[in-house]
């Protein structure tokens, strides 16, 4: 359910970085995302980071219902390491990102000729991503019965065991890149200071949603 970090520190990080936009998806570190590359723009990002540092920074619109090409996105992403890669017989790519670390862009370069999007990442905000945060302490007497009564309002299936086995900061991680929050909501868990924020913050989200408390919004940092 998460992933290792295998960086060192800042300065090992890229300061380019491919970014891919996609609404309502969210990496964080030490999780884990696959996706299913088939378009040629991202087809050719992917190519390119596998021959250079592997890295790929996941980000949202900032409009998730805007259908343009380049479309203006949150200025906070989520460097990833592509750890799995495998091509299909249809020439799409496979791949598995792991959370690396948070990045703000400082601005985005020129094209160049590339079919998709470059910028240059600043991860200093996030030099926190990297060594193995403290352990986090669930109460998990509190979040389960919020959490299953939320799957049941979402027509949601869980793996009950699994949810039971996985350590505390893995859970936190998984759930907050996994459940259908609302793409502000999971632009503001990505934002979060640090873990016990964003089990705040999402323990939240839960109650709200099952007491049909809609106005109240996570607030941006």
């Amino acid at each position: 359910m998460s992933a290792g970090n295998e960086t060192g520190g800042l300065d090992e990080l890229p300061r380019v970085i491919p970014i891919f936009p996609l609404p309502g998806v969210m990496l964080l570190p030490r999780g884990r995302l696959p996706l299913n590359i088939f378009e040629p723009r991202y087809l050719q990002m992917t190519q390119d980071a596998m021959a250079s540092h592997r890295m790929i920074g996941m980000i949202q619109p900032a409009d998730p219902t805007a259908k343009l090409d380049t479309p203006e996105v949150y200025p906070v992403g989520c460097a990833g390491r592509i750890t799995s890669f495998s091509e299909t017989p249809d020439n799409r790519f496979l791949i598995t990102l792991s959370g690396v670390c948070r990045f703000a862009i400082a601005r985005e370069l020129e094209a160049d000729g590339l079919l998709y999007r470059r910028v240059s990442a600043d991860y200093g905000r996030f030099a926190g991503d990297l060594p193995e945060p403290a352990p986090l302490t669930v109460d998990r007497g509190r979040l389960i019965p919020a959490l299953r009564s939320y799957f049941d309002r979402h027509g949601l299936t869980a793996d009950w065991d699994a949810i039971d086995r996985a350590d505390d900061d893995a859970l936190v991680t998984c759930l907050a890149m996994a459940c259908p929050f609302e793409p502000n909501e999971k632009q503001a868990l990505l934002e979060c200071s640090g873990e016990s924020e964003r089990l705040d913050m999402m323990q939240a989200l839960f109650e709200m949603a099952v007491h049909g408390s809609s106005g109240s919004q996570p607030r941006m940092q």
